[in-house]
């Protein structure tokens, strides 16, 4: 069986730097077993955010590929900040808020984005947890996906 670290390797995805806290709050608080992560949002290679509103800059699909990079990031941060992604035993719960218009209705169909990578890199029965998918008229810097998420740890 392979590792989530070898998995995420055989996807042939990079990681996009961890994001530094733009305000007054953690990126992760560890606390005994459980890690949580702020709400992270769609850091590209570069460092540059996605930016675009669901359902006017972006469309769905693109909005769902923002969902992924969102995942990119927060595994970007478990690998530099808890020392890799082996460390996670499984995914609790995610927290998915889609930046769209009123008359947007598919937001669980954005968050599969990351849903979707998780459960490729931990596997279904680890990487995948509860989670709810919501719209907001608004995210800040106008990203179109921010993602929050509850990991136990090894």
């Amino acid at each position: 069986m392979s590792t989530a670290e070898e998995r995420f390797r055989q996807l042939g995805l990079t990681l996009p730097p961890a994001p530094e806290p733009l305000g007054v709050y953690k990126p992760y608080v560890l606390d005994g077993k459980y890690l949580y992560l702020s709400g992270h949002g769609p850091v590209q290679d570069d460092g540059s955010l996605i930016i675009g509103r669901i359902g006017k800059e972006l469309d769905a699909d693109q909005g769902k590929l923002s969902a992924r990079q969102v995942g990119l990031t927060m595994l970007s941060t478990i690998h530099t900040r808890i020392g890799g992604l082996n460390k996670v035993k499984r995914v609790i719960k995610m927290l998915g808020m889609v930046n769209a218009t009123p008359d947007f209705e598919r937001h669980p169909h954005v968050i599969n984005g990351c849903s979707e990578l998780f459960a490729a890199v931990w596997g279904e029965e680890h990487g995948v947890g509860v989670r709810s998918a919501v719209g907001f008229g608004s995210l800040p810097d106008n990203i179109p996906v921010e993602i929050e998420a509850l990991f136990e740890l090894y």
